[in-house]
């Protein structure tokens, strides 16, 4: 018997749902649980050939476990080692690379000194910063955001330098980025899945949370709908992510994407609505059986993605 577990915190809908779609489908030898740990002894395998987690991105204790979990066979989505290293400046610095449309975005080292650092540990740093050719390069109004973390907690829309040096401080030890406005036309969240399943979805991030997937406007062309998908798939797979979103603002015919790592996103189905909720809950049972069968218990059986196999390969020439 293979077991499939999830692994969540405080949402309600997307598990239990999950858990009952997976065990309505009956596949011999596959069952799916709420994940149940009572103890966590280095080394030693879980009870789950496959876990789905949705929330060690808030309890260190659980990424730990999956990383664990990962070590000795269990197939975890999302790679916990790779969410673990993973942040919003790299992930745009991949796109790039990889021709995803971006938002023009620069680094900013923390307003304040992290814990246990003083002037001295930053003397490598230029004071001041080039604070000019940043905002000449990025133009305002401007989008101010930690580099890490979602949620939308600590954003801040900036018209002018004068309102960032206002604004900066109040960031205390985050570390930021600094990113041109998108003013869109059209906006798009897209769900992937095994780094094929794709849906897109209107989506309305100015609008009430519980409303942002309701659209009245006419539907996209074709043509945009697939040039997103396309951005969509190379994202996921060159950051290895089983199960994401990215979010795509669209100006004068293209679309720019804005969010693209959020290995835990919204499922919900009081924000997503019936028919998005319908369609994530079963793409993600089909591809946790899928995944369950595929697994090689006491082997690696994570998702890397193409820039970290690219990486294992270039080193195996040296």
């Amino acid at each position: 018997m293979k077991k499939i577990g999830i692994l969540f915190g405080m949402e309600d809908t997307f598990p239990h749902a999950f858990v009952e779609r997976v065990n309505q489908k009956a596949e011999k030898g596959i069952v799916a649980e709420a994940v149940k740990i009572d103890k966590v002894v280095q080394n030693q395998l879980t009870d789950y050939a496959v876990i789905i987690d949705r929330i060690s991105q808030d309890v260190p204790f659980y990424r730990a476990y999956l990383k664990n979990a990962a070590l000795t066979g269990t197939a975890v989505i999302n790679n916990p080692f790779w969410w673990s290293a993973d942040d919003k400046f790299f992930n745009n610095c991949l796109a790039d690379q990889l021709g995803v449309p971006l938002p023009k975005t620069v680094l900013l080292p923390s307003a304040e000194h992290p814990t246990d650092t003083t002037s001295k540990s930053f003397r490598n740093l230029a004071a001041p910063l080039d604070w000019d050719s940043m905002f000449n390069y990025i133009g305002f109004p401007a989008y101010m955001k930690p580099y890490a973390g979602g949620g939308w907690k600590n954003v801040y829309r900036l018209e002018n330098k004068e309102e960032f040096f206002q604004k900066h401080p109040e960031t205390g030890q985050l570390v930021m980025l600094l990113q041109e406005e998108i003013v869109f036309d059209e906006y798009f969240r897209v769900y992937c899945l095994g780094g094929k399943a794709v849906r897109i979805m209107q989506y309305e991030p100015r609008n009430p949370h519980h409303l942002r997937y309701v659209i009245d406007g006419p539907p996209a062309s074709k043509k945009l709908l697939a040039k997103v998908k396309e951005y969509t798939l190379a994202l996921c797979k060159g950051l290895g992510y089983d199960f994401n979103t990215v979010e795509f603002a669209v100006r004068d015919g293209i679309p720019y994407a804005i969010d693209f790592g959020n290995p835990a996103p919204d499922a919900d189905i009081n924000s997503v609505g019936q028919e998005n909720f319908d369609w994530v809950v079963e793409e993600a049972a089909k591809m946790a059986i899928s995944y369950a069968k595929a697994q090689k218990p006491g082997k690696m059986n994570l998702t890397w993605g193409t820039f970290m196999r690219n990486s294992v390969e270039a080193a195996k020439r040296f």
